[in-house]
């Protein structure tokens, strides 16, 4: 069995922390991974995934929760998931799910957040 790591930073901008969680992994094929970003902006209600990986090192948009609505961009509709709920007055949270299943996950993963418009 061979290990694929996906290494996490976290993104914001300089007026709000965002913690993304855990900071790395390294996993196996066919494992389901979770990646959790959070802030306590409570008017910020939009959080986006991205994927960088290091044969493209452009930054992908991988989709976006928007209040309790998720997007998912095509090529990442099989494997990845996004849950969480942007909506009420208390700290946000939101999850990336991944179903690994092979070399092509090996990435870095961002998340982003900013106020819906």
């Amino acid at each position: 069995q061979s290990n694929i790591p996906i290494f996490l930073i976290n993104i914001g901008d300089f007026v709000l922390r965002v913690h993304q969680s855990p900071s790395d992994i390294i996993t196996e094929p066919d494992a389901r991974e979770q990646i959790s970003c959070s802030h306590d902006k409570t008017d910020h209600r939009l959080m986006l995934w991205y994927q960088r990986s290091p044969r493209d090192t452009a930054l992908k948009l991988i989709g976006y929760l928007n209040y309790q609505s998720v997007t998912m961009e095509e090529p990442y509709k099989d494997n990845f998931t996004i849950s969480g709920d942007l909506s009420g007055d208390k700290a946000k949270k939101v999850s990336l799910i991944t179903n690994v299943t092979g070399f092509e996950h090996t990435a870095v993963y961002y998340c982003a957040t900013s106020r819906a418009h």
